[in-house]
């Protein structure tokens, strides 16, 4: 059983999806579409652009969604369908990507979605008082119990629970500075700081959630094509409407990365497909269950390894 995955934000690089682009008209056909959506190239800024510039999480959140679906389809004109997967799954902007690959929104309106999004997360918290922190080779319940001390009144939170030996911690400055060292001092092996413009996945983030309430309540969402993996469930969902509530709640909840490739184990899932820019899921996964096999997906050449693999099958 087979399942198909999106990268999030920390994937993107100057370049990606352009070999797809000029080799599958499909996969162009996304990035023109994308660009028309947000009324700008958003394409030259990915190929030629800069990548400070392509790191902003306005950029960088449609960016990476454009690049996942041009490999989707690249691999749909090899003849790969998306229901050639048992389930899809997004670790937190890739969900936006995972839906729409499941045909449960258009690629336009994701890539506004995106867009309203990036906005609406980086406006949330004054820049330089929130902050995010991996801690690296302590157990999920640690970290949440060093989040929890080093709030002083403030918030902290484990924003992220990637794989058994990783985990991110989200809120304000002073306390994400605090769990790093208290991180260290309950023995993890790294504990750093991360460069990221805004303090995603914790309470703070409450404002961007009102809006993208807003901004979803706008948009038609359908039955996806095969069931969604929500990173704050961690559990296959189809319903439009609770996919709906469940992409405001990722906004300020976890993204539960471990938990939902453990939940696609248990269905039956022995491969995963990561669609896009990066290698960052298939290391997780990994680290998670060795059990599974990974393949990424984000050149032609494996577009077409992939698809020749899924016909030997």
């Amino acid at each position: 059983m087979r399942a198909f995955i999106f990268p999030g934000q920390g994937a993107q690089t100057i370049g990606m999806g352009q070999a797809l682009a000029a080799d599958y008209p499909a996969a162009k056909a996304v990035f023109d579409e994308v660009d028309e959506a947000l009324g700008e190239s958003l394409s030259s800024l990915i190929w030629d652009g800069d990548i400070e510039t392509l790191t902003l999480t306005r950029n960088a959140q449609p960016a990476l969604m454009a690049t996942s679906l041009a490999a989707m389809k690249a691999l749909e004109s090899e003849g790969v369908s998306i229901t050639d997967a048992s389930f899809v799954a997004g670790h937190s902007l890739g969900e936006y990507s995972a839906l729409a690959a499941a045909g449960a929104m258009s690629i336009a309106d994701t890539a506004r979605l995106l867009r309203i999004r990036g906005d609406a997360m980086q406006e949330a918290v004054p820049a330089g008082e929130g902050a995010m922190a991996a801690i690296l080779g302590l157990e999920f319940d640690v970290v949440a119990q060093v989040a929890q001390k080093a709030a002083q009144g403030e918030v902290c939170q484990v924003a992220n629970e990637n794989d058994p030996a990783q985990s991110v911690v989200s809120g304000g400055k002073n306390a994400v500075e605090r769990a790093v060292e208290l991180a260290k001092e309950a023995g993890a092996k790294r504990a750093v700081m991360l460069p990221v413009s805004a303090p995603f996945h914790c309470t703070l983030m409450v404002p961007a959630a009102a809006r993208m309430a807003q901004a979803l309540a706008e948009v038609d969402i359908g039955e996806p094509a095969v069931p969604v993996v929500a990173n704050v469930l961690a559990a296959g969902v189809t319903n439009p409407s609770l996919i709906r509530s469940l992409l405001v709640d990722q906004v300020t909840g976890r993204v539960r990365w471990r938990t939902s490739v453990d939940w696609m184990a248990a269905e039956g899932v022995t491969e995963m497909w990561e669609i896009g820019s990066g290698k960052a899921l298939s290391g997780m996964i990994r680290r998670i269950n060795r059990d599974i096999s990974t393949t990424t997906i984000g050149t032609p050449d494996e577009v077409k390894a992939a698809a020749l693999g899924a016909k030997e099958v």
